[in-house]
């Protein structure tokens, strides 16, 4: 009888939390389902929960480029939040990450559900406040072996961007025919984060502010489980794993396993509702940058998990039946509760297997050793610190090891500008996915790029060994600090990095005035090779206090600055000399909207405000043609479609612009809008078959697919020849690793600069080419200079800002923008 007072006080404080904690229809005012939540609600309603709820921590991990707040839902028994910091240790410990002999075995799961990365595939957020509401009142069991982390938008920004314009144009009530304004966004729609970049392809490079204070709390805890929701063409239905082949190599047979053990438990409820599905096709686990090969790569099961969307409320399909976002939520938080379900039930088994995953042991390791321009070494040290994989210097001496790129033993020389990546570390399976030369790559029909090599995308020399490599323990730092000297008739530095390049911008901005040598030279004891920078006190006698501004410049961005007594040089040019070339400070227009690639768009604008600190105009093709050209002395046209914007009265106004002193730089498929035009020396490659049209197609239906990959060239590394005389490819070498992702083939200019080509047998160095896309690209254009009156028009027919993680490519670029064609002395005081 004692035991009643007990029992009644039990189901009263049931009852009140029951009472206090509200679902989301009836936090919101409306079902779920009949109108889109904007992010400050879907955060006020974690924050309720949380409120209310002891079996949920909801806390804010970062903020958005537009200022909205990046959090995530921590969810699990009381006790368990109340160990939370044991559990996450004892995990980590389990994994090998972390050392501390206070840790006790790892009895729990980790599961993580991401929601939103493409904020225009808005259903999965509606269902993140679903299933939280779910497992809290009705799955609790499910947590006692569990924590089950959320984060209910990775986008926020495009998340919003799509919400807000969406209310803004939906019909009363919604118009569910494909053809309504509510189902076609305009560009560049709700998909990309502020900066226009896709998430969902960020994992790995960290490139974006939402990316890396994400990954900060992803390493701290490292789940078994990664789940990553989004949404596909409205005529698909649901996709979910198993995945796609290729898989990369490294992924465990456990970690194929659980992923069909998991789909079929999906499959099980999607059954019983009669709903369709499909699993193994198309969605594949080779790129490294994804949501769910990321987490794989970590030894998770990461999974993605699509739905058939893209559209407002309701949309009408091809198949005849309306796809609603009542149904496309419940989809996804049945998913998500199997998979929570499917963990609570293997708790024992994936702490098991993860510890095995994590345990690379010294022997069989691979060691990567390279070498290269210290500032290059440093922004790759930067990205391995971000996803906390080691690093260490090796002893100084000679380093025997396997040459990819030489295709033979060679050996590295070590010193001060030497690292050591070794696979013989906890994350030692992602080291090698991301350092290998090559992947391996059971199936060439991919989702994406199909090479990413970070020595060649940093451009850093590379062996790999197997024999281990002495390290350092340690090594200090050599702090650069520069000192005035009013005797010096010129201070010089030298090019080499995006640092120089800041530092550039930095003077510029100063009004400092700048130039460089086209041709190397020796002066005050130094060589100094093409592209150095030349800072002479006669340009820059109106500056006040020149020295200290100079050092001071020169000291924050750790340049070296070589104080030159006299502009006589030892050899090579003067420093008076014509072969010395004026910086002039560039007005710069960056074209944007429909036509142009978001993704590049993006890209570049990144480039200019979080990279490169020097300003950019952003013009609408909406209204460029309405625009006063003299204003700007350089024009960049993202990769894109310009037929329309450029008909024969808009190009012949941008030609004439050109021919009067401008610079147009083309990106990607921007370039197609200038090939094979009247006074254009560009030419599209002849290397076509030519009796393509004549032959009849006889390749059976069910191979088409298998044969245009003949024609296709998926994101792939190939040695380009430079012309390293040429103002555009000062600070590279002679070969330079391109990431090439279309086929597209221009042959070389007969007139004009060849700055960047490939040979009659291009090396393709890592990554799919079909053996069609293989011969037409011989003998071809990969980055070019074309004269036209006073200016010029610059080709990049690859991109060398792709998605901000092809690091050596940058340099391109910014001196395109620079150094090429920008040397004519101007005043821009009356401009």
């Amino acid at each position: 009888m004692r035991k009643l007072p007990v029992l009644l006080t039990a189901l009263f404080v049931s009852f009140q939390f029951a009472f206090a904690q509200q679902s989301p229809e009836e936090f919101l005012g409306y079902p779920l389902g009949t109108s889109f939540t904007r992010h400050h609600k879907v955060v006020e309603y974690f924050e309720h929960v949380a409120e209310n709820s002891p079996l949920v921590k909801f806390q804010k991990y970062g903020e958005t480029y537009e200022g909205r707040p990046l959090t995530y839902a921590v969810i699990s028994t009381e006790e368990n939040l109340q160990n939370l910091e044991e559990i996450r240790k004892n995990h980590l410990q389990n994994a090998g990450i972390s050392t501390d002999s206070n840790a006790s075995p790892a009895e729990k799961g980790i599961v993580w559900l991401s929601y939103n990365v493409h904020g225009n595939e808005t259903s999965s957020t509606e269902a993140a406040m679903k299933t939280l509401y779910e497992l809290i009142t009705q799955k609790q069991e499910w947590l006692k072996d569990l924590v089950v982390i959320m984060d209910p938008a990775v986008n926020p920004d495009g998340r919003d961007r799509y919400v807000n314009w969406y209310k803004q144009v939906k019909s009363t009530p919604n118009n569910s025919e494909p053809m309504a304004v509510e189902h076609n966004e305009p560009w560049p729609g709700g998909r990309p984060n502020h900066y226009l970049f896709d998430l969902n392809r960020d994992w790995a490079w960290a490139t974006q502010a939402e990316t890396r204070q994400r990954l900060d709390i992803y390493n701290d805890w490292l789940p078994h489980i990664h789940v990553d929701f989004h949404e596909q063409g409205r005529n698909d239905p649901y996709y979910f794993a198993p995945a796609a082949e290729p898989l990369h190599e490294v992924i465990t047979p456990f970690q194929r396993e659980f992923q069909t053990e998991i789909g079929k438990n999906h499959a099980k409820y999607f059954d019983e509702q009669g709903w369709l599905y499909f699993t193994k096709e198309r969605f594949d686990l080779l790129y490294p940058s994804y949501g769910d090969t990321y987490p794989t790569y970590l030894g998770a099961i990461g999974m993605t998990y699509e739905q058939a969307g893209h559209t407002g409320l309701a949309i009408q399909t091809d198949h005849g039946y309306e796809l609603n976002l009542v149904d496309r939520i419940e989809h996804h938080h049945t998913t998500g509760l199997s998979t929570v379900e499917i963990a609570a039930q293997n708790v024992d088994r994936l702490n098991s297997e993860f510890a095995k995953f994590y345990n690379n042991p010294e022997k069989g390791a691979v060691n990567y050793v390279l070498t290269g321009h210290e500032d290059k070494l440093d922004l790759l040290k930067e990205l391995l610190d971000r996803h906390e994989i080691s690093y260490a210097m090796p002893q100084p001496g000679n380093i025997k090891g396997y040459d990819p790129l030489k295709k033979k033993n060679s050996r590295i020389k070590a010193d001060e500008n030497t690292l050591v990546v070794s696979t013989a570390q906890p994350k030692g399976k992602m080291v090698k996915v991301l350092f290998e030369p090559s992947a391996k790559l059971s199936d060439s029909l991919t989702y994406d790029i199909t090479a990413w090599s970070l020595p060649y995308a940093y451009g850093l020399e590379a062996i790999s060994t197997g024999s281990s490599v002495p390290t350092l323990t340690s090594k200090d730092e050599a702090e650069i600090i520069n000192q005035a000297s009013k005797t010096a008739t010129a201070y010089i530095t030298e090019w080499n990095s995006m640092k120089d390049a800041r530092f550039l911008t930095a003077l510029l901005k100063e009004g400092i005035r700048v130039r460089f040598t086209e041709t190397a030279l020796e002066n005050s004891g130094k060589n100094f090779a093409p592209g150095s920078l030349i800072i002479n006190r006669i340009d820059n006698n109106k500056v006040e206090n020149l020295d200290e501004l100079l050092v001071d410049l020169a000291n924050k961005y750790e340049r070296e600055l070589t104080a030159a007594a006299t502009g006589f040089s030892t050899s090579g040019p003067d420093l008076g000399s014509s072969q010395v070339k004026a910086i002039n400070k560039p007005r710069i227009g960056l074209l944007r909207g429909e036509g142009t690639s978001s993704l590049n768009q993006g890209e570049l604008w990144y480039f200019f405000e979080q990279d490169l600190n020097y300003p950019v105009t952003s013009i609408d093709t909406r209204y460029f043609g309405d625009i006063d050209l003299s204003k700007l002395d350089v024009i960049i046209l993202p990769s894109g479609n310009y037929s329309d914007l450029f008909d024969e009265k808009g190009l012949d106004r941008l030609t004439s612009w050109v021919r009067g002193g401008g610079k147009v730089i083309a990106i990607g498929r921007a370039i197609k809008t200038f090939a094979g035009e009247e006074d254009f020396n560009l030419k599209f490659s002849d290397k076509e078959e030519a009796d393509t049209i004549s032959k009849p197609n006889l390749v059976p239906y069910a191979q088409r697919e298998r044969e245009e990959i003949k024609d296709l060239i998926t994101g792939s590394i190939i040695e380009t020849k430079m012309d390293k005389t040429h103002p555009m490819a000062f600070g590279y070498e002679d070969n330079y690793l391109s990431l090439k992702l279309s086929n597209d083939s221009y042959s070389l200019l007969s007139e004009g600069y060849n700055v960047g080509y490939l040979e009659d047998s291009p090396n393709i160095v890592a990554g799919f080419v079909g053996n069609n896309a293989k011969e037409k690209i011989k003998n071809s254009l990969t980055f070019g200079v074309e004269p036209m009156g006073e200016g010029s028009f610059i080709y990049l027919v690859d991109n060398p800002l792709f998605r901000a993680f092809w690091q050596n490519g940058k340099l391109l670029l910014v001196n395109s923008i620079f150094f090429v064609d920008n040397s004519e002395i101007k005043n821009y005081a009356t401009k």
